[in-house]
């Protein structure tokens, strides 16, 4: 059952607040975890908490995932709970990490990053997890998890594939980070505001994916994670299946009369 968006009301359970307007858009912020919203662990689970509430709404059609404030997207893994772990509560540590980012990659909507300033270490495996990237004209990207004496892990992963193995090589090797621009030239962002346009940038994104037909970009998000894992032919073959399960749905011919009416 759709429970209808509430634009006025946001809901904040200590360190994730959600808003969704009247067109389906969601926002979830991380608050309260310190100025430059760190990953704890009971960051973590909040934020963990709020994308199981947001995935459960039909009626959300795009995910907008940010920090609080412009100095941070999120610059990494809280340092003061990580300087105390041992082996067994590291593992579980970063697992818990680990399946924040896989609910966000595999959260049914499309999921846009907010970047602004510093995205760092988990905050750079947390980017990475969604589907688009918008960076500020001032943001930052890097993995310095070698220059504490731990590797980068998880979905760092995912780097070499979206920015090829050299690139990848060069930021996991180093710890060193790079600016906006360069992180547009790797592939690392796909789009990248001028200043002071980051919000209409990241808000003329998500309008415009709420205005399609959510059933189609639902598929069409499956289908990305699907074509990652299997062979080309068999990617194909669901492209098929795919393709006819969406005419069932009646989507299509909603947006294909309305194309033919305005094209006449």
């Amino acid at each position: 059952m759709t429970r209808p968006a509430d634009p006025g009301h946001a809901r904040e359970p200590g360190h994730a607040r959600v808003r969704v307007d009247d067109q389906g858009i969601a926002t979830l912020t991380i608050t309260n975890a310190r100025s430059l919203n760190v990953l704890s662990t009971p960051v973590i689970e909040d934020l963990r908490r709020a994308l199981a509430g947001l995935r459960a709404r039909d009626d959300v059609r795009v995910l907008i995932m940010r920090g609080s404030g412009e100095k941070a997207f999120i610059a990494g893994a809280d340092i003061d709970e990580m300087a105390g772990l041992d082996g067994a509560s590291g593992r579980a540590f970063i697992s818990r990490l680990r399946a924040l980012c896989d609910d966000l990659r595999d959260f049914p909507a499309p999921v846009i990053a907010r970047l602004a300033g510093w995205c760092l270490g988990g905050g750079l495996e947390v980017a990475l997890s969604c589907d688009l990237r918008i960076g500020g004209a001032g943001s930052r990207y890097g993995m310095p998890e070698v220059r504490l004496g731990i590797p980068s892990v998880i979905h760092a992963a995912l780097l070499p594939r979206l920015i090829g193995a050299s690139r990848a090589t060069w930021l996991l090797l180093t710890g060193e980070d790079v600016d906006a621009a360069t992180a547009l030239d790797w592939g690392l962002i796909q789009k990248l505001a001028g200043p002071g346009e980051l919000d209409a940038a990241v808000d003329g994104t998500a309008r415009g994916l709420a205005a399609l037909g959510p059933l189609a970009v639902r598929q069409q998000k499956r289908l990305l994670r699907s074509w990652e894992d299997v062979p080309l032919p068999q990617a194909m073959d669901e492209s098929v299946t795919a393709f006819g399960e969406a005419f069932a749905t009646g989507e299509p011919q909603r947006f294909m009369r309305a194309f033919r009416d305005r094209r006449r």
